[in-house]
């Protein structure tokens, strides 16, 4: 291994899954997991993979971002659609996550096309337009039966997550609030945004309630960059490059079920 650019002391596991999909744990022997990363990704391309460089504690918390990881959809760029501007928003959207954009200026642009939008669409948008992602309330009810405690963080909207918590079963919610007068959006947002920073900041809160164990994060985005370097382990869902290379761990093919097999958590106990 160490002739191939692996350090000697390094172990990786491979596993092929009933799907066919490749699932690879990473044990890695130096701190320095960057120059491993690149040859897992140009040598063994798997499905998903997570590098570690310990054996992690009893799990604790589990932090995660909502649009594109625990819901299929991006919920502003679906409510834009309702306005007419679905194009415009969801290129905005795009070039925020990837890290183009700041995330605040980007977040009250985009909230400010959608002023004038009767208030009684979210209700249509979330009924018809939101889909919880493959795996995502098994996810969430597996971890919380071994112990964690579950925060679903996001530069989304409460209209919307405070409904896609309850639904996989999250212990707490943090986000933003769409300002609405008269029945109709006004195009601007209430109270503090919700944005990178806050995602860092939920998690580092919520790690102060436990004296010990392992501390998880999930997202896809540029704004879940700081939450996924602050966890102990991290996992980028289906993520734009610059997040995926941010996380520990990384899913790009299969369900958010991946995380619970790269943790090697055996099938029999996942909630159901």
């Amino acid at each position: 291994m160490a002739s191939a650019g692996i350090a000697t002391g390094t172990e990786i596991g491979s596993r092929l899954m009933d799907d066919g999909r490749t699932i690879m744990q990473i044990a890695a022997a130096t701190s320095d997991t960057t120059l491993l990363r690149q040859i897992v990704d140009a040598n063994f391309a798997p499905d998903a993979a997570m590098v570690t460089i310990r054996d992690y504690a009893p799990l604790r918390l589990f932090v995660s971002d909502m649009d594109s990881t625990m819901i299929e959809q991006e919920c502003i760029d679906e409510l834009a659609d309702f306005a007419g501007v679905k194009d415009k928003v969801a290129d905005i959207t795009e070039r925020t996550m990837q890290g183009e954009l700041d995330f605040e200026a980007s977040l009250r642009e985009r909230v400010a096309l959608l002023a004038g939008l009767e208030e009684s669409v979210i209700e249509e948008c979330l009924a018809n337009r939101i889909h919880p992602t493959s795996g995502a309330r098994t996810l969430v009810q597996t971890l919380k039966a071994a112990g964690c405690h579950c925060v679903l963080v996001t530069g989304g909207f409460h209209h919307f997550a405070d409904s896609v918590a309850a639904q996989l079963g999250f212990d707490h919610v943090v986000a933003n609030r769409l300002q609405i007068a008269d029945g109709k959006l006004t195009g601007k947002l209430d109270g503090p945004i919700a944005d990178g920073a806050t995602k860092r900041s939920v998690l580092e809160t919520e790690r102060k309630a436990f004296a010990s164990g392992t501390v998880l994060a999930t997202g896809d985005g540029a704004n879940d960059i700081p939450m996924l370097s602050a966890a102990d382990f991290s996992f980028a869902y289906k993520a734009k490059p610059a997040a995926r290379s941010a996380a520990s761990g990384f899913i790009d093919r299969g369900d958010l079920t991946a995380i619970l097999q790269l943790l090697d958590i055996p099938q029999s106990d996942w909630a159901q």
